[in-house]
């Protein structure tokens, strides 16, 4: 992989101090400081990035998804471009956070990554506890961060990889037991006082010779240009940040003025001179008075812009078409024997005058032998049992861990039941995958997987494959997941020539399993003869009109 470009540092200037105007662009300490008098406010339970919150940043005029991503993937299942990763650092209460939704608002991109360096505080021994409950600990040094887990998260949501990010709490300074998944995405931004540098390469920042400060940040400016595309220090006025820190522990975290006061003077301001404000010459841009400096954050999008587009990724249906004709079908590909019963009901189900119960009816029937045909090719061994009569039998029985069925959205949730009628306690996981209609890329919009499905057998389920697209999206998000390559089964009642080819090309030991194989795709990648609106004649609902291909593309393709 090629390093990323360097980029000549540059500052914005501006006003940065509280002095003569600092009435007018800062808040008054005696205006935004709670009465003492009050007493203590309540505590309150407060997380970073918390589980139940929405992986979504709404604004005035859309919804920008920052747990999701679009597919990173070429028509051959590798990897094509990285994303592009962002370093936001400054100073506890710069407004970090801030400016980077306002770069993600301006950026006009719907998938990005908002990754707080907050959620990587290590796990505090009893001792540390009781330290951090008489703020006597110091969250601000080096040592406090879990740095080995943010270079790993980092490396891997930039090659698009899925990946597991503790939840904090700050009340109880302590991880909670869930974690929440993000993906990675066009842009990633990793905020945080620190989010220039590694523990043991920080050590290197303490108070030396000038010589050697300058040698330890250039060997820090080297490693990070690994990860970090662009790197930005917010630079805030130190009466400002403490203003903002007070207000936000006080009402947001359960604290006490006394302590908050304490644990900046004792820890906060002391780290911030030793360790982070020397992290500003590292970077690109240093930006005074944060978000309110609107100047900066557009020559910020202005470059970030100028770097996606070089990256751009289109997912290239052409090469998907084209790529495997006159190729004989793969040995991964098991079709159903064509029976005179089975072919009976295909003709049923692909007849436009079918009624929608008669189409229910036989769709669930052909589900069923799907399904039992592909509980085949799971693993078996020799087992003996005992009868009724009191005599062994020489049996088969699974091999596996458990079973897990994985439907696509919405097409692929109507197999469920049969999954359901031959598989006793089945576990059941749901992927959305959507079209772009302005890229044509499949898109990932919702994911719910059951936990530790890396050691199942997965049963992936949709109704019909045209394209392969959304199957092959559907399988690298399980690979993602750690799922083995060959313990996926991709089921679906009809496929395409050209989805079988693209999905077993990209994927070649994921075993395809089906009822029906036909020829062809036509321009508005529509299976033919095929099936139709596989989820509309189902469900009953309105058929979308030609030209669009909404549904179709959007759930089955």
């Amino acid at each position: 992989m090629s390093s990323p470009p360097s980029y000549p540092g540059i500052r914005i200037s501006g006003c940065r101090a509280l002095g003569a105007e600092g009435s007018s662009n800062a808040e008054s300490l005696d205006r935004l400081l709670p009465p003492v008098g009050t007493g203590h406010s309540p505590r309150k339970r407060t997380t970073s990035q918390c589980k139940s919150e929405p992986p979504l940043l709404r604004t005035s005029k859309r919804t920008i998804y920052t747990a999701g991503r679009p597919p990173w993937y070429n028509e051959h299942g590798t990897q094509s471009k990285e994303a592009f990763a962002i370093g936001l650092g400054g100073g506890s209460a710069s407004g970090k956070t801030t400016v980077a939704r306002m770069i993600i608002e301006a950026l006009d991109v719907p998938w990005v990554v908002l990754l707080s360096m907050d959620s990587f505080y290590k796990v505090l021994t009893e001792q540390q506890q009781e330290q951090a409950a008489h703020n006597n600990f110091n969250f601000d040094h080096p040592d406090a961060f879990d740095f080995d887990l943010i270079i790993s998260t980092l490396k891997k949501l930039k090659q698009g990889k899925s990946v597991k990010v503790p939840v904090y709490d700050f009340t109880t300074h302590s991880r909670k037991r869930d974690w929440k998944t993000l993906y990675g995405a066009n842009v990633i931004i990793f905020e945080g006082i620190m989010a220039f540098a590694d523990k043991t390469l920080l050590e290197g920042l303490v108070p030396v010779s000038p010589c050697r400060l300058l040698a330890s940040s250039r060997s820090l400016a080297h490693r990070l240009h690994q990860l970090l595309d662009m790197k930005i220090f917010v630079d805030t006025d130190s009466d400002i940040r403490l203003v903002r820190r007070l207000r936000r522990d006080i009402s947001e975290r359960g604290r006490d003025i006394e302590g908050v006061i304490k644990q900046y003077n004792k820890f906060v301001k002391p780290s911030f001179d030793q360790y982070i404000q020397p992290t500003m010459r590292l970077a690109d841009i240093v930006v005074p008075r944060g978000s309110g400096n609107t100047v900066a954050i557009d020559l910020i999008v202005q470059h970030v812009h100028s770097q996606l587009e070089e990256r751009k990724l289109r997912w290239d249906m052409a090469a998907l078409a084209s790529a495997h004709q006159c190729h004989p079908l793969p040995q991964t590909l098991s079709v159903l024997k064509s029976t005179p019963q089975v072919r009976g009901m295909h003709t049923i189900i692909r007849d436009k005058e079918t009624s929608r119960d008669e189409f229910i009816f036989y769709s669930k029937r052909l589900m069923r032998l799907l399904i039992e045909h592909a509980l085949s090719f799971l693993p078996f061994q020799d087992c003996v049992v005992r009868t009724p009569q009191g005599q062994d039998y020489a049996g088969k029985c699974y091999a596996g861990k458990q079973i897990t069925g994985v439907s696509i959205l919405r097409a692929g949730e109507t197999m469920e039941p049969a999954l359901r009628a031959v598989c006793k306690d089945v576990r059941i996981g749901t992927i959305l995958i959507q079209t772009n209609q302005l890229t044509g890329e499949p898109e990932l919009h919702y994911l719910r997987l059951p936990k530790d499905i890396s050691d199942d057998h997965v049963i992936l389920m949709d109704c019909t494959v045209s394209t392969g697209a959304a199957a092959m999206m559907a399988v690298r998000v399980l690979l993602d997941h750690d799922v083995p390559e060959d313990k996926i089964f991709l089921l679906s009642l009809l496929m395409a020539e050209m989805g079988v080819h693209s999905v077993a090309y990209a994927f070649p030991r994921v075993r395809i399993i089906t009822t029906a194989v036909d020829k062809r795709v036509n321009d508005l990648f529509r299976i033919i003869p095929g099936i139709g609106n596989f989820g509309d004649r189902y469900f009953g609902t309105d058929a979308v009109p030609d030209g669009s291909d909404e549904e179709e593309v959007a759930y089955t393709g």
